[in-house]
């Protein structure tokens, strides 16, 4: 019984007493079976020796918060005791989240269209509007421009990427396209930069400089560990007076009336919120892979992110955030592979999805939007 499963694991930490437990649904379950939830995980806690108690007069508080993930639900419980570190313990309720896009809000679908498909490993694309449109490709060891001639992309030009040092294992690099030349490439330690007009040049230096988030200029940038595979924290400009944030996998932005709420998937397992003014950490069961569209859909913007699942496949699903509460608001998309980079595009009304197919074993790289079903 997961109730019995989270109690048990509470109760061999806390040990029995006086105990503050909360429990905070951001899942898609509705009022009556969260409170259920809470009931009956209080009575298995009391089984234990822990007795619910008021803040003020416990030895421990304990948030639970009640999450899911693309395929079952996940019941998160935050303990703190004194001034110690936070503990956090988790258990999957298997099973239970079919319907969920059924009681959305919002139910929207994301469409996915294939766009690359290669031996080489792919870190990021970028898709170029004309006649013909145009198509980018960044791999570990050159940028591929290619053209679109009868429904096919033919290859125009390739650009050696020069790097002194090796790539880490885990590599990641990221298109930005410019209005002043065609792209700028970001790769661990490494930057480059395209000339301003065909036949295209690169030239590529050495850099420490931060790496932008999105496409627009104001927009924050962070800091990108050349030796790892996330970025450090530290943003230049920042969010407002918020200068550093948890080390992250990815980020996103969400505009809002009076400022931007930036979400970001940390290294530390958590969602952080940041505002310009306070971080708020919820122990979300997302994968480390978000970025947000501008879709017009619901309430103009969403996140797309990937599952936390082990296995041979992955998953991607929208989500809206609403005073800090996710709540997802389409059916998961299905990649055959690892989703290995998210990226949002140019102009944010899409995502770029990387992923490893693990029938194929080829990089396939995939352009995500969202249909609002007007």
């Amino acid at each position: 019984m997961p109730a019995d499963q989270l109690a048990r694991r509470i109760a061999g930490i806390t040990g029995p007493g006086a105990t503050a437990v909360t429990v905070v649904n951001r899942s898609s379950l509705n009022a009556s079976e969260s409170e259920e939830i809470r009931r009956t995980l209080l009575s298995e806690l009391a089984a234990y020796g822990v007795q619910q108690s008021a803040s003020d007069q416990a030895a421990a508080t304990v948030q639970v918060t009640l999450s899911e993930n693309l395929q079952n639900y996940v019941w998160v419980a935050e303990i703190r005791q004194g001034t110690s570190e936070p503990v956090v313990v988790m258990v999957s309720v298997l099973g239970s989240v079919e319907g969920v896009a059924d009681r959305s809000s919002a139910p929207l679908t994301i469409r996915k269209s294939l766009l690359w498909a290669g031996e080489a490993r792919i870190l990021d694309v970028a898709v170029i509007a004309g006649n013909p449109d145009h198509l980018i490709v960044l791999e570990p060891e050159r940028v591929g421009l290619y053209r679109q001639q009868n429904g096919n992309w033919q290859e125009e030009q390739v650009l050696a990427l020069i790097h002194v040092r090796p790539w880490p294992r885990d590599l990641r690099g990221r298109l930005i396209l410019r209005k002043d030349h065609l792209f700028d490439a970001y790769l661990p330690g490494v930057y480059c930069r395209s000339s301003t007009a065909a036949p295209l040049s690169m030239t590529c230096d050495d850099s420490d400089d931060p790496w932008p988030l999105t496409s627009n200029q104001g927009d924050p940038r962070a800091f990108f560990s050349a030796n790892r595979n996330f970025f450090t924290g530290a943003l230049s400009p920042g969010i407002q007076k918020q200068t550093n944030a948890s080390a992250f996998y990815t980020a996103a932005g969400l505009p809002r009336d009076k400022y931007t709420l930036w979400v970001f998937a940390a290294v530390d397992g958590r969602i952080h919120f940041l505002d310009g003014m306070t971080d708020q950490a919820l122990p979300l069961a997302w994968g480390s892979d978000i970025a947000s569209v501008r879709s017009g859909c619901g309430t103009g913007w969403q996140i797309l992110a990937t599952s936390n699942e082990d296995g041979p496949v992955d998953e991607v699903r929208a989500f809206e955030i609403l005073d800090r509460e996710p709540a997802p608001v389409s059916p998961s998309v299905e990649f055959q592979g690892r989703i290995t980079a998210l990226w949002p595009d140019s102009d944010s009304t899409g995502a770029m999805a990387i992923s490893r197919n693990s029938e194929t074993e080829k990089y396939e790289a995939y352009r995500l939007t969202i249909d609002c079903h007007r």
